[in-house]
């Protein structure tokens, strides 16, 4: 099974798909509950109000994160096997695949007539019955090819990853508010810090897949980081 498993991600390029949709998805849902409590600290900070119940925010921030879960399950399966389906009809048209299965099945229905009249030899209804049901079991048996099951296989490991990538990282930014009952603005500071150093790691491991600059990817991750902080502040008070 594992051999199995380990074909299909090589005929596909399992790991690099993988790979690209847990870091962009990990690093959205992040910044989809940046915004959640940010909304919540400039509430904070506005009605000079001191502390708020925690399990506000991580209820809010869950809602969030269960949605991302729910649309990137559904989301991208739908649309891997759309994509599929239209590269498959696309190859069949470029191989020139015009014959449907009925038709081969009379094919080889017109075969066993020549080959009886050629040969002399009485076939009975029964064997004539056995042999039609024999071959509407062929029809209705659908092949998959290598490559069809490797394209099923990689659409719901890709569809998994894309919708809990960014359910994992919107509860990244959740974690010290489990720790409290009331949440206060030290709380929410050392949530931004937790994000800021789950999106540093990530500028890592961009940097050691890509073979590039390490601190490149580090500031180009934390700069969308930086970003939202501002423009979120800005526009909410």
């Amino acid at each position: 099974m594992i051999e199995k498993f380990k074909t299909y991600s090589k005929i596909t390029n399992l790991w690099g798909i993988a790979r690209r949709y847990f870091v962009n998805n990990f690093y959205d849902g992040m910044l989809t509950v940046l915004g959640i409590l940010l909304g919540f600290f400039v509430i904070i900070l506005k009605e000079d109000q001191p502390l708020i119940e925690s399990h506000l925010v991580i209820l809010t921030g869950l809602g969030s994160s269960i949605s991302m879960l729910i649309s990137g399950l559904t989301g991208s399966y739908l649309s891997e096997k759309a994509e599929q389906k239209k590269i498959k009809e696309e190859l069949n048209r470029a191989m020139v695949i015009n014959k449907s299965e009925e038709e081969e099945v009379e094919e080889e229905s017109v075969d066993l007539k020549e080959i009886e009249k050629a040969m002399l030899i009485k076939i009975n209804h029964s064997i004539h019955s056995k042999t039609r049901g024999r071959l509407r079991k062929k029809k209705k048996k659908k092949i998959r090819t290598l490559q069809e099951k490797a394209e099923n296989f990689t659409s719901i490991i890709v569809s998994i990853i894309n919708g809990g990538s960014p359910f994992l990282g919107g509860l990244v930014p959740l974690i010290p508010f489990f720790m409290v009952t009331f949440a206060n603005i030290y709380i929410f500071i050392i949530s931004f810090l937790i994000i800021l150093v789950f999106i540093i790691l990530l500028g890592v491991f961009l940097g050691i897949v890509s073979r590039e600059s390490i601190i490149k990817n580090i500031i180009q991750m934390t700069f969308a980081f930086f970003i939202t902080l501002l423009i979120s502040i800005f526009f909410l008070n």
